[in-house]
């Protein structure tokens, strides 16, 4: 809501601050009409009204000004001589403005120029002095001083001149019936900000509001409304996967954000799924395999205490011999499955000393010779010479080839060969291989042969294995920084394990 309600000032913002600079931009025009200056407006106001006096004196020149300019966006005042005083929108004007329209109307009348040789001369027609009170022919006053114009005309028409040329508005335009001048029109050269505020600021916010009230309700059906109900969706699955549904998945439709977090959500969920999955999976198999011995212990226990059951030496010894053996398969089960958590969670802490191959090879050979010997099976290795060290932890390496070569030693056929190779294909890396002449695997099987507890007819995990130990090579290797695959054919079968020569993160 916040982002909506921020989106909608911002739209409020722009509308107020387009709504101010067109009306400056209105302002700084200085013009009413395309093409139309504002002296020429001036004219053509004044000529006007003296056109509308002469065939009406008695004009109502407010409501004649009003109707016929009252939409100029161009404001001006009309002052006549006697007094009246019209405008055209705004109601106030600077006061040299007005000072400039009396004066012009105290002036002298159209056509009669005093100063500097031109008109009529220095002095009035009747050849007084025009700073003298007039007086009458016994010597009194006659009336009052003459105007301004009429005692000093050249100090007036250069104060006239002076004030127009630095004044900052246009020279009054005329009106002027039966030859006097009746009134003038004032136009300012710009359009007063104030005015033009007050002229368009309730169109400008009528249509503003409009655009604003539209905005806010397009922008949220079209915008907002659907991210709305996609995060609501959002947070509909994540509270049904917080509640244990491993089913609940959200929309991850569209490119943007949201779809981005939909898709990040599914993937946690898929994993926590999977991790779930795999979960219950550990815990079916490990009562499974748990079970098998477990019963096995509990029934041949019963039988040796069962008073009514005699029991020779020999079979007690038998029994006794299976019980151990069970024994030592669940521990062998608990142990593969302490050493899996630690591995797999990031446990423990892993030595990376510079370990030579050839002692590994050996050490395995002799904790299979045994084996070796019943099965049938020659155990031959080959190490290269830019192969004969790894960087790693010597007994985890170890564990990691005796692994292997037990598996390869139950699926390789009398006679045969399994070889231990060190080799080095590429530079920066070491690759330890376990090559075994049995059956094969399936392909379908290859890609699950290091799952935990997996188990086929045709999969490398035989009889009595706890199928824990290939994910726990898995689990060592890549602790190391390394990789292990596997390729099979009928009659050829190869681990590999690569080995970076680098030190590898002891707490990855």
């Amino acid at each position: 809501m916040r982002v909506a309600f921020g989106v909608v000032a911002f739209l409020a913002a722009m509308l107020v601050v387009q709504a101010v600079l067109f009306v400056w931009a209105v302002s700084q025009s200085g013009r009413s009409l395309p093409g139309q200056s504002p002296a020429r407006l001036g004219q053509t106001v004044a000529l006007d009204l003296t056109n509308v006096l002469e065939r009406d004196p008695q004009t109502d020149l407010t409501k004649y000004v009003h109707d016929q300019y009252a939409n100029y966006a161009h404001p001006f005042f009309v002052l006549m001589a006697d007094g009246r005083y019209v405008t055209s929108g705004s109601q106030s004007f600077p006061e040299d403005m007005m000072r400039m329209a009396r004066a012009r109307l105290q002036g002298p009348p159209p056509g009669m120029r005093f100063g500097r040789g031109r008109g009529m001369g220095r002095r009035p027609p009747d050849g007084t002095d025009p700073s003298l009170p007039r007086r009458s022919a016994e010597g009194a006053e006659a009336g009052p001083p003459r105007p301004e114009w009429w005692q000093q005309p050249d100090r007036f028409v250069e104060r006239l001149e002076r004030d127009a040329a630095g004044a900052p508005f246009v020279r009054p335009a005329p009106i002027v019936l039966d030859g006097k001048l009746a009134g003038v029109v004032v136009v300012p050269p710009q359009a007063p900000f104030g005015l033009l505020l007050q002229r368009y600021g309730p169109m400008l916010a009528l249509v503003g509001g409009s655009v604003l009230v539209l905005g806010t309700v397009l922008t949220s059906v079209l915008i907002f409304g659907p991210a709305r109900r996609r995060l609501r969706e959002l947070e509909g699955a994540a509270r049904r996967l917080g509640s244990g549904d491993l089913s609940a998945r959200a929309p991850a439709k569209g490119g943007d954000e949201i779809a981005a977090v939909a898709q990040a959500f599914n993937t946690m969920a898929d994993d926590l799924a999977a991790s779930d999955r795999a979960r219950r999976q550990l815990l079916a198999d490990v009562s499974h395999e748990l079970n098998t011995p477990v019963t096995a212990v509990r029934g041949y226990l019963e039988t040796l205490t069962m008073p009514e059951v005699k029991l020779d030496e020999e079979t007690r010894g038998r029994y006794l011999r299976i019980i151990g053996d069970e024994a030592a398969r669940i521990e062998h089960l608990i142990g593969d499955l302490l050493d899996l958590a630690k591995f797999e969670g990031g446990g423990g802490t892993l030595k990376h000393d510079a370990v030579p191959v050839a002692p590994l090879f050996e050490r395995v050979a002799h904790r299979h010779e045994r084996a070796l010997e019943q099965a049938g099976v020659t155990l031959v290795t080959t190490i290269d010479p830019d192969a004969a060290n790894v960087l790693g932890d010597r007994d985890r390496l170890e564990q990691v080839l005796q692994n292997l070569a037990a598996n390869a030693i139950r699926f390789a056929p009398s006679g045969s060969t399994i070889t231990l190779t060190a080799r080095r294909p590429v530079p920066g890396a070491v690759v330890l291989s376990v090559e075994d002449q049995g059956p094969g695997i399936s392909e379908e099987h290859l890609p699950h042969v290091f799952d935990r507890f997996y188990k086929a007819d045709t999969s490398r995990v035989a009889a009595g294995g706890s199928g824990l130990g290939l994910s726990i090579v898995k689990a060592i290797v890549e602790r190391h920084g390394g990789r292990v695959s596997v390729t099979s054919r009928p009659g050829r079968t190869v681990f590999e394990v690569s080995l970076p020569l680098d030190a590898a993160d002891s707490t990855r």
